[in-house]
């Protein structure tokens, strides 16, 4: 074979790669769109304070939840049948999709710096052995990849609920049942506080 029979078949294999890739790309924001972006916005960007943001997420935790929605671990009636139709692939790609866009930042109603709710994050309630939030999730919120979440930004609708969804048992997939013991010794006004200054977290 020629020199120039060679590089025009590299070239041809290079182009059907290229295309290949392409497909592949263009498949995470149909998913995206198509699937996702009713509730959690095309870029991961909720716009309806009940549903989280995706953008930003570590693709380790967004990959889990997905899974664990898919086998049952984690209930919802809502993303359960969602994720039944998801393959293996389509979670590793949404996971990698969500965590390469920008989050919007939140802005706290209430509880800024000072707060209850800083006060919470930041300390913990000491006389009801409530560790501090940051002491997991860091200062600002930006989590540990592969051990904890981003909660910074996150709405605080959806962080509300999600710790009282721990505080019943409902939602049982933390690790070594660690947030439904934090979440038993918390009241709804301790809640309310520090969702509120973690969706101003940036």
């Amino acid at each position: 074979m020629s020199l120039r029979s060679i590089m025009m078949v590299m070239a041809a294999l290079a182009a059907a790669v290229s295309v290949h890739a392409a497909e592949e790309q263009a498949a995470v924001p149909r998913i995206a769109t198509q699937v996702c972006a009713a509730c959690h916005g095309a870029d991961g960007n909720s716009a309806v304070a009940m549903y989280p943001k995706l953008a930003g997420q570590f693709k380790p935790y967004t990959a889990k939840q997905l899974a664990e929605f898919k086998s049952g671990v984690r209930k919802s009636p809502v993303m359960t049948p969602i994720a039944a139709t998801l393959s293996t692939e389509d979670i590793a790609t949404l996971s990698t999709y969500f965590a390469a866009q920008q989050q919007k930042p939140g802005k706290a109603k209430t509880n800024g710096a000072d707060s209850q709710g800083a006060k919470i994050y930041q300390a913990g309630i000491p006389g009801l052995n409530v560790p501090a939030c940051a002491s997991c999730h860091g200062p600002a919120g930006a989590g540990i990849p592969a051990q904890f979440p981003r909660l910074a930004g996150q709405h605080a609708e959806y962080t509300m609920s999600q710790l009282k969804l721990f505080r019943s048992g409902e939602r049982e997939n933390d690790s070594a049942k660690m947030m439904r013991m934090i979440a038993a010794r918390m009241t709804d006004q301790d809640m309310t506080a520090v969702a509120d200054y973690i969706q101003g977290l940036q």
